[in-house]
């Protein structure tokens, strides 16, 4: 059987099932995929991009499949195809399922296809889809064009690389010439003015996929791709029929030109389930909702992640994260996806660049966006003046995420910045100033969010292993609402923040000296064990504490007696023989507790510990009485 007649076939099957013939695009893929062609091959020969033929390819298949009721594939096709024909010398279809299910293509953009119909239906006929790569601009374009019902739809594909797109002039020729039947002018403006003509006579939908290695590092085409700005001229004519889709990474920021942008979302986690329950992988909520949140909704990503568990994993969706979730890049199609857009951005806007790598060092986890500060104290070393262009510059590029003056990075993107800081210089530089913006972002410490700000610091100093710096955040302190002025580690665990303080003390205590700090860490670290019930736990830990601090006071020269650290090493000495009498009363040891609640008083009465004097007075006649109790 010959390719045409295989061609011929499988349009009549498509046709009857879905009522539309292939388009040139599809037709083109299967020929060449009976000719067992590879992608890469049939990227090269028809001048797409191998993940744009991917993208058209695998519809192709899936309706096939459902057409034709087995798997289809490319490796497959020839043979089922030749298979049916041979059975019956003609592919019949299956019989058609009630429930069958959404187009990848259109599968939760029900959203975004109503506000391009009502952006068109508003005069808007010139628009850049605008997002990350592999969120689905190319694919829903194609589509949504292909059901507008215009008379002809015309795709230019840019090529990957600057140097080798396409010149202008030679795409409207062919335009004219292949889609129009008019001969263009000798000259580009007469030429110009011709399509102009068509296009306010027919209804023509047009994509221009790709733009973004047409621009600049501003937005603006390059000076040997500035004929394309011509032609958007002659598209965004307001008499025209003509509805033009472009889609690109970049924002087009050409001055002359009036086009609107429309930031293509992620796919909400309902659509990743729906897509999912399409396949046989077994996988639960959670792991998908955490999968959705890792990879932000890119429509790239579910596919991928789909062909790795099925794949590899025998469709175990849970054993799959378990094993890579924390490596949101370890499936390589989706680190390519991710370099090749900071590749192109090291290349036309170093600054820029840099900003985003050290964006990688936030942890965007309990504080998920940044205030416009955040951001900019990690460009010390870029000109106040540009601070604004450079963080437009990720924008634009879709590197960055916005909202209302707050920033931050999607996971797979940081992930990608994160790989490129670690080996660099910048990397300690990056977290010791995100530590220090941090630190200086909280002057009052009231609420939970203020705590949380605050303790970010530590996390930053953590990665670059500065344990004196991290115990510095813990013990920094802060007013209040009550008049206090207590450290961040006291003002923790009264929020209520219990674990992630034990955590951060306990991983900590091991890299300190036994000196003022870990004396004052282990302090808190007892209240922390108290208020957790380990009773006994608490006990040992503010006897470690109150031993390092006498030990230090003992050690201190004569002449500093009377300075600020011995000030602070007898108030951990108080507090931990005051916490201890606590201790002891909540086990009903009345006799150790009074003890103890005399000791506080006979060595801080009289002194600047006073206050620690008047609360053990408190505490030893509350005991006093409990004890005169249980005598009578």
């Amino acid at each position: 059987m010959g390719a045409e007649t295989m061609l011929n076939q499988a349009d009549t099957l498509i046709f009857e099932i879905t009522g539309k013939h292939l388009n040139d695009l599809q037709r083109r893929i299967l020929e060449q995929a009976w000719q067992r062609q590879t992608y890469g091959e049939m990227a090269r020969r028809l001048r797409y991009t191998e993940g744009h033929i991917k993208d058209v390819a695998s519809q192709l298949w899936q309706t096939l499949s459902q057409s034709l009721d087995e798997p289809v594939t490319k490796g497959n096709c020839r043979s089922v195809l030749e298979r049916r024909l041979a059975d019956g010398n003609t592919l019949a279809p299956a019989p058609p399922r009630p429930s069958a299910p959404a187009p990848i293509a259109f599968l939760g953009r029900e959203g975004a296809i109503a506000d391009l119909q009502d952006l068109i239906h508003q005069g808007h006929r010139t628009l850049v889809l605008k997002g990350e790569g592999g969120i689905g601009k190319t694919t829903l374009a194609q589509q949504f064009l292909e059901q507008a019902g215009f008379d002809q739809v015309l795709e230019l594909l840019m090529a990957k690389e600057t140097i080798n797109i396409t010149p202008a002039e030679q795409v409207v020729e062919e335009w004219l010439r292949q889609d129009f039947q008019i001969e263009p002018g000798r000259d580009f403006g007469v030429t110009l003015d011709r399509l102009k003509r068509q296009l306010r006579t027919r209804r023509v939908g047009i994509l221009i996929d790709n733009l973004e290695p047409a621009l600049d590092s501003q937005g603006r085409f390059w000076p040997q791709q500035s004929r394309y700005g011509d032609v958007l001229r002659v598209l965004c004519d307001p008499k025209g029929q003509a509805v033009t889709l472009l889609t690109s990474r970049d924002r087009l920021c050409e001055p002359s030109i009036t086009v609107t942008h429309y930031r293509l979302p992620g796919l909400g986690v309902e659509t990743w389930h729906a897509f999912f329950a399409q396949t046989a992988i077994d996988i639960s909520a959670a792991t998908l909702a955490a999968m959705h949140r890792a990879y932000g909704g890119n429509a790239k990503a579910m596919t991928i992640l789909r062909g790795a568990i099925q794949g590899d994993f025998d469709g175990e969706g849970d054993a799959y994260w378990q094993e890579n979730g924390t490596d949101p890049l370890v499936a390589l199609d989706l680190k390519n996806l991710v370099a090749s857009q900071v590749n192109r951005l090291k290349d036309l806007d170093p600054e820029a660049y840099g900003l985003f790598c050290r964006l990688g060092a936030y942890r965007y986890q309990d504080v998920p966006r940044l205030p416009t500060d955040g951001v900019l104290a990690l460009m010390w070393d870029v000109d106040p003046a540009r601070h604004r262009q450079v963080i437009m510059s990720l924008r634009n590029r879709s590197l960055l995420e916005s909202h209302r003056g707050h920033y931050w990075l999607h996971p797979v993107v940081q992930a990608e910045a994160l790989s490129r800081l670690h080996p660099t210089p910048d990397w300690s530089i990056a977290q010791d100033q995100a530590a220090q913006f941090w630190t200086a972002s909280v002057t009052t410490l009231t609420t939970v969010a203020d705590a949380t700000h605050a303790l970010e610091a530590y996390y930053h100093r953590w990665a670059i292993a500065d344990y004196p710096g991290a115990a510095a955040v813990l013990l920094h302190s802060y007013h209040n609402q009550w008049g206090q002025y207590l450290t961040l580690g006291s003002a923790l665990y009264r929020i209520g923040l219990l674990q992630p303080l034990r955590t951060a003390i306990t991983a900590l205590l091991p890299h300190l000296p036994k000196d003022q700090r870990a004396s004052e860490l282990r302090n808190i670290l007892a209240d922390v064990y108290w208020i957790s019930g380990q009773v006994h736990g608490a006990i040992a830990l503010q006897e470690e504490a109150r031993a390092i601090a006498l030990h230090c006071l003992e050690t201190l020269p004569e002449t500093e007696r009377q300075s600020h650290p011995a000030y602070c090493l007898t108030m951990v000495q108080v507090d931990a023989l005051l916490s201890l009498g606590l201790y002891h009363l909540d086990l009903w040891d009345l006799g150790a507790a009074l003890e103890i609640f005399q000791q506080v008083r006979d060595t801080a009465t009289g002194t600047a510990h006073q206050s620690w004097a008047d609360k053990a007075t408190l505490c030893w006649a509350l005991v006093q009485s409990y004890s005169s109790r249980q005598l009578h």
